[in-house]
């Protein structure tokens, strides 16, 4: 249905602006004072609910690639949370929840509507009606996310909701190079990421101390990089059968997976699975671990691969950026995760060279750009990279140096925003913090959330700016639990600031809403840090 055939509808939600709701049952949270993160756009209040009970039909009014899936992750979740089976009926009516594709509406947009007798979620493509249910989703009480539930009756609030994202990329950075992550931990992030609305996932899957996503015309990165992780554990990595699921999985949920491979520095996993990619770099005693290349059946010896290491020094190492070999190993490397990588984006690294110098750095990181876009892809970057010439489909990652950044724009270049004092997910919040690092700054969740992208320096204005990334760093973090707490309560902070306009946020607003998910993640039985910025 077009937009415009709403038009009666559209200016009965105008009128309603400015009218607050009279009355609601008892213990039902009002639409416009419901604890949503992030902020909509607009929200309208209407007096009364809906009923979601086991005689909701679901109805899918123009079934388009894309929508089937909304549906089954509406059925796989809801279903679960409510101990309700939702029939699906052939056309609206009472009691039923409506998905509906319309014309005129942004990529990532909906338009929620709740009334005595329906649920209705407008989008122009199934990205929207997935971020409508979440929205749906927190709307009901906290303890629906406890799943397996005996009641059988669940108030909504009536009202309207118009909503969609301030920036198109909005992402988390999970490390499970530092140290390794199985598959099911990863999907357990994409899941908490879609809650919040996030679109991307960047997987760190390469670095000094781990190698892993299975490169199989270079099978030793695996056998001996994956081998360890900091601190001397066993290490692991993915199969690409194993990287597709990932893929699939984050597919299912509107997340994009991002790959990086960090080059030519943050390497030594891979020059101590071939010599032959090492310049005669020495890697820091103390975490240095020999391989012994005859307990994995590796008969011949390789004199130029360095040892693992298993410490957390960085800019040690470096790819040999004067051979050939080594351009047909990331040749090879890009095009093995190219081909089972659906999204736009492979990231290359390019941080913290220290060893390289800067005219040997410069080609090495135009030629990288080259090869992902033979394969292609377009290429994001860590900030350093704008020391190169970059393609004009090239982000940099603004992590560090402003200048930086401001170099990638003044190239025609977008930036990706995730400075290091307010976005790392691995700073600890404070002294008494027992896990991350503070290289950077402490930062609380106030800090987390109290900034915008478009005022951290006077170059980058909002049309330079591609979206919003929140990086965790593995150094310390070592099990999914650890992870939840580093990213919980800041990474809903980050998603709000990617989400809703500035003009909308607020700290005393998110404060108020973020106490009311401690409940929602006590009831998932997430972890998280119980900020004292915030009265739980």
């Amino acid at each position: 249905m077009n937009l415009f055939k709403r038009l009666p509808l559209l200016l009965l939600t105008i009128a309603w602006a400015g009218i607050s709701c009279t009355s609601s049952p008892e213990n039902i949270t009002p639409i416009r004072e419901a604890a949503i993160i992030p902020q909509p756009g607009s929200v309208m209040e209407a007096t009364g609910t809906f009923t979601l009970n086991r005689h909701t039909k679901l109805v899918v009014a123009n079934e388009e690639p894309g929508t089937t899936g909304v549906v089954d992750y509406f059925m796989e979740y809801f279903s679960a949370a409510t101990g309700i089976n939702f029939p699906v009926a052939a056309s609206p009516g009472s009691n039923t929840i409506v998905f509906e594709l319309i014309a005129d509406m942004g990529a990532e947009e909906y338009f929620l509507e709740i009334d005595e007798d329906q649920i209705r979620i407008f989008a122009s493509q199934p990205a929207g009606l997935f971020y409508g249910i979440q929205t749906l989703r927190q709307l009901l009480p906290a303890e629906i996310e406890k799943g397996n539930s005996s009641s059988r009756e669940w108030l909504l609030p009536m009202g309207k909701i118009r909503d969609k994202p301030e920036y198109p990329y909005r992402g988390m950075m999970l490390d499970v190079a530092r140290h390794f992550f199985p598959v099911d931990d990863v999907k357990h992030v994409i899941d908490l990421l879609a809650k919040y609305k996030m679109n991307r996932l960047h997987l760190h899957l390469s670095d000094d101390q781990g190698w892993r996503i299975e490169i199989k015309s270079w099978p030793l990165l695996t056998t001996i990089g994956g081998s360890t992780e900091v601190g001397g554990g066993e290490g692991g990595f993915y199969t690409q059968e194993d990287y597709k699921e990932i893929v699939n999985y984050a597919e299912s949920r509107f997340i994009t997976i991002v790959p990086e491979i960090d080059m030519p520095g943050h390497t030594n996993s891979a020059l101590a699975s071939y010599g032959e990619l090492n310049p005669g770099i020495t890697v820091p005693e103390e975490g240095a671990v020999h391989v012994d290349r005859e307990a994995l059946g590796l008969s011949e010896p390789d004199p130029n691969a360095t040892p693992l290491y298993t410490g957390i020094e960085v800019g040690f190492s470096t790819l040999d950026t004067e051979k050939d070999i080594t351009y047909q190993f990331i040749d090879d490397v890009i095009r093995e995760i190219a081909a089972i990588t659906p999204g736009e984006y492979f990231h290359i690294g390019g941080d913290e060279s220290h060893v390289i110098a800067l005219e040997d750095y410069i080609p090495f990181i135009e030629r990288a750009q080259e090869t992902v876009a033979k394969y292609g892809k377009k290429s994001l970057g860590w900030d350093e990279i704008a020391h190169a010439t970059l393609l004009p489909t090239t982000v940099a990652q603004y992590w560090a140096e402003a200048e930086n950044a401001i170099m990638a724009i003044e190239q025609g270049a977008q930036v990706l925003i995730s400075p290091a004092v307010k976005a790392y997910l691995d700073m600890q919040y404070d002294s008494t913090t027992h896990l991350g690092l503070h290289w950077a700054a402490y930062i609380e969740l106030d800090d987390a959330y109290n900034w915008e992208p478009t005022e951290l320096e006077e170059g980058i204005q909002k049309e330079d700016i591609f979206g919003v990334e929140a990086p965790l760093w593995t150094e310390t973090i070592t099990t999914r639990d650890e992870i939840e707490f580093m990213i919980f309560p800041r990474l809903p902070a980050i998603a709000e600031i990617a989400w809703t306009p500035n003009n909308l946020r607020s700290w005393d607003s998110f404060s108020s809403r973020i106490k009311e998910h401690g409940k929602r993640w006590e009831a998932m039985g997430v972890n998280y840090y119980q900020s004292p910025t915030v009265e739980w």
